[in-house]
Formats: structure tokens, sequence, C-alpha cells
């Protein structure tokens, strides 16, 4: 069984990361909030770099993030990789079990219902650039992630946090696709209530943009 401590006696954190990706940038905001050393390592996804044997051996699925905690020792899955960081600190609820289960409920609604319909619009029109040809798609997945977005907003004007009236690894994962959704043809302007509280993830300490 693995330890952190025992991981960071033994090397640095190093994420397989892509610039422009929402779930390596959530990855990349913990470590600098938990102020944890990694070395950063950019994966290009429209190279395919991630179906390359020696990525395919880090994580058979072919995606970033993956972090490597130990040699040849990797992680995957973004909402993974923040429970495991975030065990034992502020970020997930300690000795509540309650809580915890309240923070893995919103980490799987982002899986499911909000990033997939925010960050492949923002995908195809912002880094693609291939609007056009995905504009049937991109409708579809829109529909979907207003209603996600619409779930969030009703949340968001009874709490001004997700779990706890405090800020966890759940604010880092639905703000990670959720403060960019407009690159995506999203309108944020009817969402006062995101809108403040992505204010209030930006005033979190040692707070990292997504291009930083």
């Amino acid at each position: 069984m693995y330890s952190q401590t025992n991981d960071r006696q033994v090397m640095n954190y190093k994420l397989y990361d892509s610039p422009p990706s929402g779930n390596c940038y959530k990855v990349r905001l913990l470590l600098t909030q938990l102020e944890i050393p990694f070395d950063r390592i950019n994966v290009n996804i429209l190279q395919g770099a991630t179906r390359v044997p020696e990525f395919l051996q880090k994580n058979p699925a072919g995606k970033v993030p993956v972090l490597e905690i130990q040699p040849d020792v990797y992680l995957s899955e973004s909402g993974a990789i923040l429970a495991y960081l975030a065990e034992g600190t502020e970020y997930f609820p300690r000795d509540n079990r309650l809580l915890q289960t309240r923070v893995l409920q919103w980490l799987f609604f982002e899986q499911y219902s909000l990033s997939p319909n925010l960050s492949r619009p923002r995908f195809f029109i912002s880094v693609a650039k291939q609007q056009d040809k995905f504009a049937h798609l991109i409708d579809h997945w829109r529909n979907l992630g207003y209603q996600a977005l619409d779930v969030m907003e009703q949340h968001l004007e009874k709490y001004a946090f997700f779990v706890n009236d405090s800020y966890t690894i759940a604010d880092i994962a639905l703000y990670s696709y959720t403060h960019v959704a407009s690159e995506g043809g999203y309108d944020m302007s009817k969402y006062p209530a995101i809108q403040a509280w992505c204010d209030r993830v930006k005033s979190q300490p040692k707070y990292i943009g997504i291009k930083e």
C-alpha cells in the first residue's frame, strides 16, 4: 500500500498533461494548492501522443491526465487522482463519511453530466477549430450541458460551495470546465450564481489559472 508521504520521499510526482485540458488542469490546480512539487510533461493529444505504446503502458485508456506517484506507478482518471491527493486534507472532508460521499457524488456528476458536454463543444470550437463540421453534435452536447449547469445554478443559489459550504475537490472538478464554458459557445450570463462561485474559486489561496 502506497502512502503519499513515501511517494514524495521517492520522487516528485510526474504529471502527464495536456495544457488545454480541464481534466489535467484540475490536477495541476490541486497539486499547486497543496504545495506538492511535480514535474509537468506535456503530451500532444492532437498528434496522437496518448496512443503510442509507451504512453499506453502508463494508461491503457490512452488519456490524460496520468500522475506518476512512484517509478512506474501511475494513476489515471482525474476524479480518482483528486481523491487520492486530497485524502487527509481540508479539500476532502475528514472523518465524515457522508460529506466525503457528497464530494464523490459531485465528482461523478461532473464526469458524466457536465464535463463531456462542456468539454466537447469547447474542443471542437476553440481547440480543433471544427465547429461547422460537428455543429449538430455541438448542439446536442450544449442541450445536455445546459441541463447540468441548471443543476449547479440551483445548488449555488443556496450555498457558497458544493459540499459543506467549504472549498473541496468537488469545486475544483466542477470549476475546471465550467469557467471556460464560454469557449464552447455557452451563454454563461444567465448563471449569476455560477459566476459568483467562479469568483470565489479564483480567490482561493494558491489559485492558478488554466493557462498557467
